[in-house]
């Protein structure tokens, strides 16, 4: 299973041209870098106090690395909340979507987002999907294409909502700027995908592009939170964006749209870029890194790739 993890990545990241970089000098000067005479693993970390807000000002003294099971020590640990962000908006364009509002709150979601993002540093994509992978807008700081495109997001066909998860990762690792993310607009009924959620995670995680999720499916306000569920419990989607780093979160208000749009965007503007030294097995590797603060919440990436020492 670990062998076929491993392949799996590696296959995608050559078909689609993206070579993982480890090595964390000489990038474009948008991107914080670190300068070493050795291959880096970076890593982009969100930290949260126990009431639910983003903690700032931390170090490297302050966070515990494991890679593999085993402690790793960080080498380097930036924050800068001026820095431009990329995201890619991935709205759900399958014959699904044609039920009740969804179609409205893609649209509200997409909107809230533009708004909150910083014309004059931020790019924003447009991306739809049935069973196809469709780019409607480029990266353009021009926020009005975007909003233009959304009108071309037709609700048809068959939900390869997995596949075009992947296809969208890869393109946003493209960008140079460490904040970057894809955020789904979906109904989360996916049945057409030939890769499986846990694949997706891992190419994801791999690359080191967060997903985050928002839920435009009809729902029971009093339904229990994918948060409080048990792991069994808790739906595919819900793993596949924590595992990359991301976030899952409900779209079945105008309140709560408006929360998570925030939510989203404070977290790209205070991430952490952490950096430590792999370790010199091949292949696909789980990392954690927590808090020495019991009271504050790490959330990252689960995985990366590395080809050894």
């Amino acid at each position: 299973m670990h062998y076929r993890r491993a392949a799996l990545v590696t296959v995608f990241v050559l078909l689609t041209g993206l070579y993982p970089r480890f090595a964390m000098a000489q990038l474009d000067q948008s991107q914080a870098t670190f300068k070493s005479g050795v291959d880096l693993v970076s890593v982009t970390a969100v930290v949260r106090d126990k009431k639910g807000r983003v903690v700032r000002a931390l170090g490297p003294k302050d966070l515990v690395v494991t890679d593999a099971g085993n402690p790793r020590t960080i080498v380097g640990m930036q924050s800068d909340d001026q820095m431009p962000a990329s995201v890619a908006l991935l709205v759900d364009g399958s014959g699904s979507m044609r039920l009740g509002t969804a179609t409205v709150t893609s649209q509200q979601i997409c909107e809230m987002i533009l708004v909150k993002l910083r014309q004059e540093k931020d790019l924003a994509a447009l991306m739809s999907f049935d069973t196809r992978l469709l780019t409607l807008r480029e990266f353009t700081k021009e926020f009005d294409q975007i909003r233009s495109g959304l009108g071309e997001v037709e609700a048809f066909g068959s939900t390869s909502i997995y596949d075009a998860i992947a296809g969208t990762a890869a393109a946003v690792a493209n960008r140079t700027q460490n904040r970057r993310a894809v955020v789904v607009i979906t109904d989360g009924a996916d049945n057409a995908s030939n890769y499986t959620p846990e694949e997706v995670a891992w190419i994801a995680s791999t690359i080191d592009v967060p997903v985050y999720v928002f839920a435009v499916a009809e729902l029971n306000p009093l339904a229990e939170s994918e948060e409080s569920k048990g792991p069994a419990q808790r739906n595919a989607l819900f793993e596949l964006a924590r595992a990359t780093g991301g976030d899952y979160f409900f779209a079945s208000s105008p309140s709560l749209v408006s929360q998570s749009t925030t939510r989203l965007l404070d977290e790209l503007r205070h991430q952490y870029l952490i950096a430590f030294e792999p370790g010199a097995s091949t292949g696909l590797r789980r990392i954690e890194i927590r808090a020495r603060n019991n009271d504050f919440k790490v959330r990252t990436r689960k995985w990366y790739s590395t080809g050894g020492e």
